[in-house]
């Protein structure tokens, strides 16, 4: 590792959109293993260790540093990687040099998660008191209580603990020095990035007040709040995390997956969305072959229009009696601009060549879907069209 650079593990493919996994204050990047592993599929997660902690130098940063300076090695860290743009998503202090990215430069960020953080952290007394005795006393006295402080009641990570204790004492109160100083509250409005805030609901040093703050300030910021969470959500709540981060990751185009747009075009926000929640780790490679190949590569092909794809996709669901996946399409047909007599005269032509039972089925879940999506919207539904028509 390079002596000047941030310790940091690289995964996922390099082609893939990147995102940069920052850690809280006294842990190093262990505290996103549940998660990365999985981000990784369809991102390139580079996650840092802070100085002095983990593999970081600790002479990166010393007495009277500021989150700035943080932040000015975490892009120092993305240029070496080759990295311009990138979405970001940090822990506590992590999340703080997040915003510090979002004000100072929101051009290097496609997207911003801000998890169990702040725009403040209750003021610099506490934190010049904290660091003054660490540099004094070392860590153990506090690596003695952050299961109390970083989780509730019952649970601990012991990796995460053990990381404290082996932090470099004199860069964990420089970190504590910037703490000291970091208040953006009054820069928050005019935050352009896409954000996301992620709270603990039992977070005792960051609770879900904070996170509100950023989001009523920040212009369109989301806030998700984690029941039963403390301040190391990402540890604690990892699957609750995730879900959260893919929902985020996966809006706005091109934070996410190759063809997560077009795929949201088509299929609709709610319907990719809750695809997107019941994503398992068994799934997801699954999932990601139908964003990529499908809605990456096939969809966005300019050689025929959406229209006749539409078309060819009913078909051959009416063929293989796919009647689920068709009550999809059948609205997807609307979106891409059909109308219910096309839709029509579009499984008339299956009765031909597909049979009539199956043309009488596909007749029945087309039916189906355009009268609520007259009830949804007042349009016109179809005509004539009986389902099961008798012709069985």
């Amino acid at each position: 590792m390079t002596g000047n650079l941030l310790n940091h593990r690289a995964e996922g493919p390099v082609s893939a959109p990147p995102l940069l996994l920052g850690p809280s204050l006294g842990t190093s990047y262990a505290l996103w293993d549940e998660i990365a592993p999985e981000l990784s599929i369809t991102h390139r997660v580079v996650r840092w260790d802070l100085p002095g902690h983990g593999g970081s130098a600790a002479d990166l940063i010393g007495p009277g540093a500021t989150v700035g300076d943080l932040a000015g090695l975490v892009l120092a860290l993305a240029d070496s990687l080759g990295i311009e743009r990138f979405a970001c998503a940090g822990v506590s202090l992590g999340g703080a040099v997040g915003l510090h990215l979002a004000v100072h430069h929101p051009e290097r960020l496609s997207s911003l998660a801000v998890i169990c953080s702040s725009a403040h952290f209750n003021g610099a007394g506490p934190w010049r008191e904290r660091a003054a005795r660490v540099r004094q006393e070392g860590l153990e006295w506090l690596a003695e209580t952050a299961g109390s402080r970083w989780f509730t009641p019952g649970f601990t990570v012991p990796r995460l603990v053990r990381d404290l204790r082996e932090a470099d004492p004199g860069a964990y109160a420089a970190c504590c020095d910037a703490l000291a100083a970091f208040d953006l509250r009054d820069r928050l409005a005019e935050i352009p990035v896409r954000m996301l805030l992620v709270a603990g609901r039992e977070d005792p040093a960051t609770p879900p007040t904070h996170l509100r703050e950023i989001a009523d300030a920040v212009p369109g910021a989301a806030l998700v709040e984690i029941p039963g969470a403390s301040h190391l959500a990402p540890a604690q709540c990892p699957r609750a995390v995730l879900t959260a981060l893919r929902t985020h990751l996966g809006a706005g185009g091109g934070g996410g997956l190759p063809g997560m747009a077009v795929r949201r075009e088509v299929l609709g926000d709610a319907h990719v969305d809750r695809a997107q929640a019941r994503q398992t780790p068994f799934t997801a490679r699954f999932q990601d072959l139908v964003s990529r190949y499908a809605w990456g590569e096939i969809w966005t092909d300019p050689s025929l229009s959406r229209r006749e794809r539409s078309m060819i996709t009913l078909t051959a669901l009416v063929a293989h009696g796919r009647y689920d996946e068709l009550a999809l399409h059948v609205r997807a047909a609307r979106r891409n601009g059909l109308t219910p007599e096309e839709i029509g005269a579009v499984l008339l032509q299956t009765a031909v060549y597909c049979g009539v039972p199956a043309a009488d089925s596909a007749f029945a879940v087309a039916q189906r879907v355009l009268a609520e999506e007259e009830n949804e919207n007042g349009a016109a539904g179809p005509e004539g069209a009986t389902g099961a028509a008798g012709a069985k």
